[in-house]
């Protein structure tokens, strides 16, 4: 008769425990699916609203805690209900700690685990957690939380160690995805570590462009990963990198709008946009030089400044060897300029702070003003009012903006190293340029 009973009370607890799972397993999907039942004007509540429902939750819980309070999926389910918020939770770290005590082999208390460390700042604990639950099973959370985390660790060694790190969180967000090629996070973290590959290794297109994939699959496929506010963020930082400018002011405002108190969004669409009132108005007044300067600066102007570039033995930044035909704006056509070399006058410059490129104006023979931006500068360096500027086989770009209600329209000039210019007749320094350095990473994991 004991053993009947022993079975009954086996099946009630499994009853009980499944029963507090699916409650648990709703507050998650009430947290990422939010703006399914809610509308975006919402989005100021979300936090409330999920702590709201937290807290229902672990009340629900607490009638059960004398019953269970030795089993490791009731440990779990409390530390998993308390990991719910953004902010560490010591509590939560108790419960789990217990848990993959009670029980090694729990690969979700590990993966939980991990992501309360991490809150907590501690970056080792959380890898030797996700490192661990891998260990007892391969599954898509803990491969793509360690993809993060190798790429959040503070640099060791020298830029090589770096790399291969970088290259192993590609592969393991790779992994996570061929787990589940359904999971709309998976390719959206997936996207953040190409993200990581573009900026540690020579900013290759073809990784620009994978992460770009990643990120619109993930959009495509899973409804919470395209209402994901870091989602758009982290794009939108690419886009302004890759002057795809209408793209990067649409997501860092969606991002603002999904998450209100994320103040991140709305300040880099501002600096965008300031940026961009700043040139456009520039490039009207040539930098607001004096039409007596303007003149005297270009009487100087002359195509012995092409110094290099008029050698039959100068080789051009796509390997082309010849010398260079100076150009004016007018004549440049849009993209890849071969055989050509842009000339002119500096007129104005703008400073580097919050912006991802050194920008200055130039004014060429015909006095027609064009901008320049220039790409993976070291600090300090810069060009000043006057100077002489040669860009051979210039890369033009035309701009057409328009972002709430106000229409920005320019060519400007793409320089991706200041060692491909010529200032006052003579190459850069090698001291000039340093990889640029993106921060992409989300405000909360």
């Amino acid at each position: 008769m004991a053993e009947v009973d022993d079975g009954e009370q086996k099946a009630a607890d499994k009853d009980d425990l499944e029963v507090l799972k699916e409650l648990v397993d709703g507050l998650y999907h009430f947290r990422d699916h939010y703006f399914e039942t809610h509308s975006v004007e919402d989005a100021s509540r979300k936090q409330n609203d999920v702590t709201e429902e937290m807290n229902k939750t672990l009340r629900r819980l607490e009638v059960k805690e004398e019953l269970y309070k030795h089993s490791a999926q009731f440990l779990l389910l409390r530390g998993r209900c308390l990991n719910i918020t953004p902010q560490f939770s010591q509590a939560a770290e108790e419960s789990l700690s217990r848990a993959v005590k009670l029980e090694p082999g729990l690969v979700e208390g590990w993966n939980t685990l991990g992501e309360q460390y991490w809150k907590k700042g501690d970056l080792i604990a959380a890898k030797t957690c996700f490192t661990g639950a891998l260990q007892q099973s391969k599954n898509k959370v803990s491969l793509r939380n360690l993809s993060m985390v190798l790429r959040q660790l503070p640099p060791e060694g020298g830029a090589q160690d770096q790399g291969k790190r970088i290259m192993e969180s590609v592969d393991l967000a790779r992994q996570a995805v061929q787990l589940d090629v359904t999971d709309g996070t998976s390719w959206y973290i997936l996207g953040n570590a190409y993200i990581s590959l573009f900026f540690s290794s020579g900013q290759n297109p073809q990784m620009s462009q994978q992460a770009l994939s990643a990120y619109s699959q993930a959009e495509k496929i899973d409804k919470a990963s395209a209402l994901n506010a870091d989602l758009h963020f982290n794009r939108s930082t690419l886009f302004q990198y890759e002057e795809m400018f209408s793209s990067a002011l649409a997501g860092y405002s969606r991002a603002a709008a999904l998450d209100p108190g994320w103040e991140e969004p709305p300040e880099r669409e501002k600096q965008l946009l300031d940026y961009l009132n700043q040139v456009t108005s520039l490039i009207e007044n040539k930098g607001k030089v004096k039409a007596r300067r303007l003149r005297n600066m270009l009487s100087s102007l002359s195509v012995s400044a092409l110094g290099p570039c008029a050698s039959p033995e100068f080789r051009s930044p796509t390997g082309r060897i010849g010398s260079l035909v100076p150009c004016s704006f007018s004549d440049l056509t849009h993209g890849h300029n071969a055989g050509a070399a842009a000339l002119g006058k500096v007129v104005f410059s703008l400073a580097t702070e919050g912006r991802m490129a050194f920008t200055f104006g130039m004014v060429d023979s015909e006095e027609t003003c064009c901008v320049v931006m220039v790409y993976n500068i070291s600090d300090g360096w810069g060009v000043l009012i006057g100077d002489t500027v040669v860009i051979p086989e210039p890369q033009v770009k035309r701009h057409s903006i328009t972002h709430n209600d106000k229409t920005y329209d320019f060519r400007s000039i793409r320089v991706d190293s200041p060692l491909l210019l010529i200032v006052n007749g003579k190459r850069q320094a090698m001291q000039s340029q340093t990889a640029t350095s993106v921060s992409y990473k989300p405000h909360t994991e």
